[in-house]
Formats: structure tokens, C-alpha cells, sequence
């Protein structure tokens, strides 16, 4: 009767401080996050001008969402951005880490400054590359006429804008970098020594060692890439000066609706794009977690439970 009595006493100890340690993040998550997506939520159904009122309106801003030719050019624009700039960063993140993992004299200050660009931020970013690109003055035409070509208006071109914007996003691939360095530097030495004793040569150790070690990385920094790649805003914005760019070929998503709610002053109908973007994002990142099952390896798990999570995806 007593060890219950004081067993009691002990779980609602360790339940009162639980519900202690825990308030701080659930009242921070009430009030700026949970609460503003629910209220954002209802300003989706219904008509706000910042000043009056909101008026109830229905599905109208959906509705129209689905009809309004900004949105599909943004959409379109933000999906080519990330379907293109999220597998390049990939792919060079990746491969700078290769180059980066290996133990020569002075490799700490190459891995720094392959990282240290990543810390820029994207305002300071997006004013680099104005300069860069600048069909007149900018570096990138300097260079090219010293071989006799001349090049072209860079960001002032609707058929070369977005291709910039994604050359100017593989200047933060140190930050992947260093995620992929930390996952080579955690395979087994001895799985590399067994292969190389069986013969097999340095690109067969990549490729049947490497990257079936790596890919729980790999596919980490794919959907925060994905993530981050369709929230794109600072580009567009600070590059063309808030305007999407010539024919609208850097109307990012987030672009327009930020345009829609602050500049605008169409509320309710951004709170909708941002619902539907959200569920967009949602859709494609589900997309990638299923299609996980055919490639992404983790040790733990055995080939029996991988085949069945292969099935099941």
C-alpha cells in the first residue's frame, strides 16, 4: 500500500515536471505557429483588405486559385527551379565532399573555404550576382569576352533569368557538403578494404559502397533541399526588385503571394495560396518518402525487412 501510495507520488512528480519543461515549447508553438496557420486558415474563406473587416466568401479564393494564370506561371517557374537546382546541388555537394574527404596537408582550409559561402546570406547573395551578372559590367561577361564571346543579358532575359537564379543557388553547396563529409567519414574502413581486396576499382566501391552507405544523407538533404528549393523568395525578390522578372520568368510561388497579400492587400486570397502550397509541398515530399524504399539503405534494417518495406512502398 505504501509503494504504491509513494509510486504514485513519483509518476505525478515526474508528469508535473514533464508538463514543466515542455509549456515553454507548446505555448511558443500556440502562438506563433499553430495559431497563426489556424487563423490564416480561416482568412482562406473570406475576403481581406488589411483595413476593413474580413468577409466571408467561401471557396471563391480557391476557386479562383485554380483559374488565375499568375499562379500557374508561378508554379510552373518554382517546380522548374527545384526540379532542376535541387539534383545539381546534389550532385556537386556530393561530389565536393569526395574531393574533400581525404587526408592531405592543409585539407581543413579547403573544406572552410568550400563552406564559408554558405553562410552569406540571401539578400547579400542576390546583390553579389546582380553585380556578377550585369550584361554591361558584370564579371561574367568580362570573362567571356576575353574569349570573343559575347554574352548573354543574364538576368534582363526572360530565356536566361531562371537559369542564373539556379547557377546562383550552387554558391551555398558547402552547407551540403559538410552534411556528406560527416556521413563518408562514418563508413566503415573495413567495408572499403574488403571490396579492394576482391578487386573491385574505385568507381565500383562509389557506386556499391558509397552511396548505398550515404544514402539515408542523401536523401535528408534531397527533401530539405526539395523544401527549401520551392520557399524560394529572397531571389526573386531582391533580383528583380519584386516584379517576377522579365515575362514573369522568376515569378516564384512565394513571390506572388507575398505580392498578393503586401502589396495587393489581397489577404484572404493569399492565405489560400499558401494552404495550397502547403499541400503541394506535403504531396511531394510523401512522393519522395515512398519512392525512398527502392534506394535508400539503412543499416539497421535487414533484407527481409527491406524487402518488405520495398513492397509495401
Amino acid at each position: 500500500m505504501l509503494w504504491g501510495a509513494a509510486r504514485a507520488r513519483w509518476i505525478s512528480r515526474n508528469t508535473a515536471a514533464f508538463w514543466l519543461f515542455v509549456s515553454p515549447w507548446i505555448v511558443g508553438f500556440l502562438l506563433f505557429t499553430g495559431g497563426p496557420m489556424a487563423y490564416s486558415l480561416f482568412l482562406s474563406f473570406t475576403d481581406w483588405n488589411l483595413i476593413d473587416p474580413p468577409s466571408f466568401v467561401g471557396i471563391d479564393n480557391y476557386a479562383e486559385a485554380f483559374s488565375d494564370p499568375d499562379l500557374g506561371q508561378s508554379i510552373k517557374v518554382t517546380l522548374t527551379y527545384a526540379a532542376v537546382s535541387v539534383p545539381l546541388q546534389t550532385v556537386l555537394s556530393l561530389a565536393v565532399a569526395l574531393l574533400m574527404n581525404v587526408k592531405v596537408r592543409g585539407i581543413h582550409a579547403f573544406r572552410t573555404i568550400w563552406y564559408l559561402p554558405s553562410l552569406v546570406t540571401g539578400v547579400a547573395q542576390a546583390v553579389l550576382f546582380i553585380w556578377v551578372f550585369n550584361p554591361s559590367y558584370g564579371l561574367a561577361n568580362g570573362l567571356l569576352r576575353l574569349f570573343g564571346v559575347q554574352g548573354p543579358r543574364w538576368l534582363f532575359d526572360a530565356d536566361w533569368a531562371l537559369p542564373t537564379v539556379i547557377i546562383m543557388s550552387l554558391w551555398t553547396v558547402g552547407g551540403n557538403m559538410i552534411i556528406y563529409l560527416a556521413g563518408l567519414q562514418d563508413i566503415a574502413k573495413e567495408l572499403y578494404e574488403a571490396a579492394q581486396i576482391d578487386g573491385a576499382g574505385r568507381w565500383r566501391r562509389l557506386w556499391n559502397i558509397t552511396l548505398p552507405q550515404i544514402s539515408p544523407v542523401i536523401f535528408f538533404n534531397v527533401v530539405t533541399g526539395l523544401i527549401y528549393a520551392m520557399q524560394t523568395f529572397t531571389q526573386g525578390y531582391v533580383v528583380t526588385h519584386n516584379g517576377g522578372g522579365p515575362s514573369d520568368s522568376l515569378l516564384f510561388y512565394v513571390l506572388y503571394l507575398y505580392n498578393n497579400a503586401f502589396s495587393f492587400f489581397r489577404m484572404g486570397y493569399a492565405s489560400a495560396l499558401a494552404w495550397i502550397f502547403f499541400i503541394m509541398i506535403m504531396v511531394l515530399t510523401a512522393l519522395i518518402f515512398r519512392g525512398s524504399a527502392f534506394w535508400v539503405y539503412y543499416e539497421s534494417q535487414r533484407p527481409k525487412e527491406r524487402r518488405q518495406r520495398v513492397h509495401a512502398g
